[in-house]
């Protein structure tokens, strides 16, 4: 890829919110981002347009993130992409999210606080 290509987001979370907000904060790091949300459209925009990483919240409607990042890590044409997990759940689920395919795990509501972790956190994913 070229490095004039800018590295895709895939932002999958029901908060209208939280999506605004990030999307603006990766768009000004200089990455193109697509949203989704809900689990059912997360899925079908990672099979479609392939992004180079993927941001998945675990409360969402109609397929929930946990089947999302398990349906993920199962197809052959994504699988490889790194799956950051974005939650307001305790950090008590991370260890069953990295075994069942997660590149790592971001709670939300430090993130609204302070974009610094999340970039950081892309940035080693997806250099």
């Amino acid at each position: 890829m070229p490095e004039s290509t800018p590295k895709i987001v895939l932002i999958v979370d029901d908060s209208k919110f939280f999506r605004t907000a990030t999307e603006r904060t990766l768009t000004k790091a200089g990455y193109a981002v697509i949203t989704a949300a809900d689990g059912e459209e997360g899925l079908r925009l990672a099979r479609e347009k392939k992004p180079s990483l993927i941001l998945l919240d675990m409360l969402l409607p109609k397929l929930d993130g946990p089947s999302v990042l398990h349906k993920l890590k199962a197809d052959s044409t994504i699988k490889k992409t790194p799956v950051l997990v974005l939650t307001s759940l305790s950090q008590r689920n991370e260890e069953k999210l990295v075994s069942d395919g997660a590149a790592g795990f971001l709670e939300k509501d430090r993130l609204v606080k302070d974009s610094q972790p999340l970039l950081q956190a892309i940035a080693k994913l997806i250099p």
